[in-house]
């Protein structure tokens, strides 16, 4: 691993007990320029991974509940009227951040939600005709409970097709629950300080972005992705967004563990997580007893890897 890539880690430890693997896909979304889905039930420690994150890699966060009486301007802006220079200001929107913290994102309305689709597809806003950027990186890591929750509501496909990776914590362990209840996790985050630099940060995406890809692993990326789209496993397969999504993450796997080029093993490693939340399973896979993630660990082994 590389080393400042370990750096965040130690510090993202220090608060988050027993979560590794979902630090580093969390990571590795942020390298590859992403948006997260972090589904789970509350009080696991979404908000806290999202928050221990931004302060290591020094990156400014804000964060909104989405709860139903939100609305597109607090997200976005609004141009209000100043009476003492007879002008309408622009007065930025919460947004204007590089991590954006969407607490409970299936519980505002889907007029609030797609407000959200532009910034995260578009990396823009977009008030009364006038459009401006927001600053880089910008990534949205969005919470959900799991639907069927009081209150939630199921993201319409288009949305979550925007999301790089659906990532779950889980409960801890014992032993991290016993560690968490003897350490203090309010004043170990008041005290962490930033291991890495904004500029630093942007650096590791520009490396990330200039791993070598052989034409075997492009080829495989893409058969893995066409055998989602047989009927036996899904009612729709993956689309070129979810190739494109499982490309840039195996990029940034390979470059945190300090490779000069992606492997098939690096596509694997992200393979379920870019899937997952993309997929719904179809009438014969429900049949046989199937579930999303099995049908992709069939898949997976199915498809022949590359020879070179």
């Amino acid at each position: 691993m590389r080393a400042d890539i370990e750096q965040i880690m130690t510090s993202v430890r220090s608060v988050i007990k027993g979560k590794d693997e979902v630090i580093l896909k969390v990571l590795g979304a942020i390298i590859a320029g992403g948006h997260i889905l972090l589904e789970d039930i509350p009080g696991v420690g979404k908000t806290t991974l999202a928050l221990t994150i931004s302060k290591t890699m020094s990156l400014k966060y804000h964060r909104v509940q989405f709860t139903p009486d939100v609305l597109p301007s607090d997200l976005l802006g609004f141009n209000m009227f100043n009476s003492a220079t007879r002008e309408f200001e622009y007065r930025e929107g919460s947004v204007f951040c590089n991590i954006f913290l969407a607490d409970e994102i299936n519980r505002t309305s889907p007029k609030t939600q797609s407000a959200l689709l532009e910034v995260m597809e578009e990396g823009k806003v977009t008030v009364d005709g006038v459009t401006r950027p927001l600053p880089k990186p910008f990534v949205v890591i969005a919470t959900q409970n799991p639907f069927g929750s009081s209150g939630t509501q199921k993201l319409p496909e288009s949305q979550l097709d925007r999301f790089m990776v659906r990532l779950s914590m889980g409960y801890p362990d014992h032993e991290n629950a016993v560690n968490i209840l003897k350490g203090n996790v309010g004043a170990v985050l008041a005290q962490l300080t930033s291991t890495l630099t904004l500029e630093q940060v942007k650096e590791m995406q520009e490396g990330a972005d200039k791993i070598f890809v052989h034409n075997s692993v492009f080829d495989y990326i893409v058969r893995l992705t066409e055998n989602t789209r047989n009927d036996n496993y899904f009612v729709t397969g993956l689309s070129p967004r979810a190739s494109l999504s499982i490309l840039k993450m195996a990029k940034a796997t390979a470059y945190m563990e300090g490779a000069q080029f992606v492997l098939p093993e690096h596509v694997l490693a992200v393979f379920h997580e870019t899937a997952i939340h993309r997929l719904t399973l179809c009438a014969k896979a429900k049949a046989r007893g199937a579930t999303v993630i099995s049908a992709l660990d069939e898949i997976a082994a199915a498809t022949k890897l590359p020879s070179a």
